[in-house]
């Protein structure tokens, strides 16, 4: 699997988020190309390709890293595996590609979140390392 930063975003990714995204939330709007390149500006959108599928889109994470009073701190979020590609290690290796990047940015914690029901998704990031924390999590809807 090649994971790489995304930099550019071109006509085909556009078309994988398209193909994607719908995978990850039925209720989300693919973003525009301009949208997502604003995102990709921010060193934010990780990809994966399958070298064996002629370079296909498979997977994608979204790195948000920002500077807080406390450090910088890291928050990983929209993890998509194709469906048919699941079970494959494509989240682990975008999981992890992600983390050696915040370290990269200087970031000194990585955060994220994962609905219980997503059982195989939990026991990953606890494999590799990522702790359950005890915490209450808050949503306000501006919209």
């Amino acid at each position: 699997m090649d994971i790489s930063v995304l930099t550019q975003v071109t006509d085909e990714i556009h078309a994988a988020f398209a193909r994607l995204l719908p995978q990850l939330s039925s209720s989300a709007e693919v973003p525009s190309r301009a949208e997502l390149q604003e995102i990709a500006d921010n060193d934010s959108l990780l990809i994966a390709r399958d070298p064996a599928q002629d370079g296909k889109i498979v997977g994608t994470l979204t790195l948000v890293t920002f500077r807080i009073p406390t450090g910088i701190r890291s928050w990983i979020e929209d993890v998509v595996v194709d469906t048919a590609e699941r079970g494959k290690g494509i989240g682990e290796e975008l999981t992890l590609a992600a983390l050696k990047h915040a370290a990269e940015l200087g970031a000194k914690t990585v955060d994220l979140t994962s609905r219980p029901s997503r059982e195989a998704a939990n026991r990953l990031y606890q494999r590799i390392g990522f702790e359950l924390r005890e915490s209450n999590l808050y949503r306000y809807k501006l919209q």
